[in-house]
C-alpha cells in the first residue's frame, strides 16, 4: 500500500435522491476527488451504501419499502448493478476503472478469508482500479437487518492498513446536541477519545432508508482510532467533501484522532472483526494480571464461562462485575474447559478493551 491510504464511506441518504434513485452528482463529486487524490499518491477504497434503496426505486412502483429480509435481499440484487453502473460511469468521467467487491461477515471472521480479501483489494490497487465495496446484502440477511456500512468501512480500513477513514453523511459531523431539538447545537471539530458521554450525544438512525446513524459512526470511529486510523465524519454534499476531509480543512466535519498505543493489525482483527462465541468471567486476581501485568489468562482465574466455543474461537473476557474488559482467542472448548494446558488465552491472542 502507499504511504497514505483512505477508506471513504458514503451513506444511503447521500448516495440516493428523494425518490430513492442514485444521485449521480454526488458520485461524480466523490469520483473527482478520488481521481485527484490518486494522482497525489493516495490509495482510496470506496464503501458505498444505497443498493436496497436504489433497487426499491426501480421495482417498488411507489409503494412502501418492504421490511422482510427475503424481499430486501431480492431488492438488493436489483440495486447492486444499478449502483455499480452509476459508479462506473462517474469514475469513467475521470478515466478511472472500478471493481466491485462484495463482502460478508465471514470474510472478516475467518483469518484466511480476511487475508484473501486484503489480497484482492491490494491487487485492484496495483492495477489502478478503485475498489467499490458493499456488504453482500443479497445473501447476508442478518447484515440487512442489523448491519451497517459504517462498521464495514472501519473493518475495511483496518484490513488495508489505511491511514484515514472518512464517513460522509447528511450531517455536518458530530454535534453537541440534536439540532432538531436544540437549535443552538454546534459542531464538535476534534475528538481525542470516544467515551460514554460522547456516545450519549448520538442516537439511532433517523432516516427511513439508512441503517446507521451517528451512534454507528462513533462505533466505527472507535474501531478505527484504536487501530491508529484518523477518522472524519463530514457532510457528503459539500464541495470536494473527501478532499476537504483528508486535508483537515478547519471547521469541516469532526476529526477523531488515533488512540495512543495503536493495536497491531492482528489484534485489531481479534478485537473488532471476529464475532465472539461466548464469554469467560474472571476473578480480581486474573483481572490484575491481565490489565496491569500484561499476563496470559490462566484457567485458575476463570470463575465462569458461557456460550458454546471451541479452540480458536473468540470470546469476551468479563470482570467479576460483568464489565467486558478484553477479548481473545481461546485455547480450550466450552465442553472440555477443564482439560489441557493451564493457559486459557495467551497474551498474544488477547486484546484489552477497557478505554484508557
Amino acid at each position: 500500500m502507499t504511504t497514505n491510504s483512505a477508506v471513504v464511506k458514503i451513506g444511503t441518504t447521500s448516495v440516493t435522491d428523494a425518490s430513492g434513485g442514485v444521485d449521480y452528482s454526488v458520485l461524480v463529486s466523490i469520483a473527482s476527488d478520488v481521481a485527484k487524490l490518486r494522482s497525489e499518491g493516495w490509495n482510496i477504497v470506496v464503501v458505498t451504501s444505497g443498493a436496497i434503496t436504489a433497487g426499491w426505486a426501480e421495482v417498488g412502483k411507489g409503494s412502501a419499502r418492504p421490511t422482510d429480509a427475503q424481499t430486501l435481499q431480492a431488492v438488493s440484487a436489483v440495486g447492486q448493478p444499478l449502483l455499480m453502473h452509476a459508479w462506473r460511469n462517474a469514475f469513467a468521467e475521470f478515466h478511472t476503472a472500478v471493481g466491485q467487491v462484495l463482502l460478508a461477515p465471514l470474510d472478516f471472521s475467518h483469518r484466511g478469508q480476511y487475508l484473501h480479501a486484503r489480497g484482492t483489494l491490494e491487487s485492484l490497487g496495483s492495477l489502478g482500479v478503485v475498489a467499490i465495496v458493499n456488504e453482500n446484502d443479497a445473501v447476508a440477511d442478518e447484515e440487512i437487518r442489523f448491519g451497517d456500512n459504517d462498521r464495514l468501512a472501519a473493518l475495511v480500513a483496518n484490513l488495508i492498513g489505511a491511514t484515514h477513514l472518512v464517513l460522509l453523511t447528511d450531517t455536518d459531523g458530530l454535534l453537541t446536541a440534536d439540532p432538531r431539538l436544540d437549535p443552538s447545537a454546534t459542531l464538535i471539530e476534534e475528538v481525542n477519545a470516544i467515551d460514554a458521554d460522547l456516545m450519549n450525544l448520538a442516537g439511532a438512525s433517523h432516516s427511513a432508508v439508512g441503517s446507521g446513524g451517528m451512534s454507528s459512526k462513533l462505533a466505527a470511529a472507535r474501531m478505527a482510532t484504536w487501530s491508529g486510523i484518523t477518522t472524519v465524519i463530514a457532510p457528503a454534499r459539500s464541495e470536494h467533501a473527501l478532499s476537504q476531509a483528508l486535508s483537515a480543512t478547519p471547521g469541516f466535519g469532526t476529526t477523531f484522532h488515533p488512540r495512543a498505543g495503536r493495536l497491531s493489525a492482528r489484534k485489531s482483527w481479534i478485537a473488532f472483526a471476529v464475532a465472539s462465541n461466548g464469554s469467560v468471567t474472571i476473578n480480581e486476581g486474573a483481572e490484575k494480571a491481565l490489565v496491569n501485568d500484561g499476563r496470559s489468562l490462566l484457567r485458575v482465574g476463570v470463575t465462569n464461562h458461557e456460550g458454546s466455543f471451541v479452540d480458536g474461537d473468540a470470546v469476551e473476557i468479563k470482570s467479576s462485575n460483568g464489565e467486558v474488559i478484553a477479548k481473545g482467542l481461546i485455547r480450550v472448548s466450552s465442553e472440555g474447559f477443564n482439560d489441557g494446558d493451564d493457559v486459557v488465552i495467551h497474551r498474544d491472542d488477547l486484546v484489552l478493551l477497557r478505554q484508557g
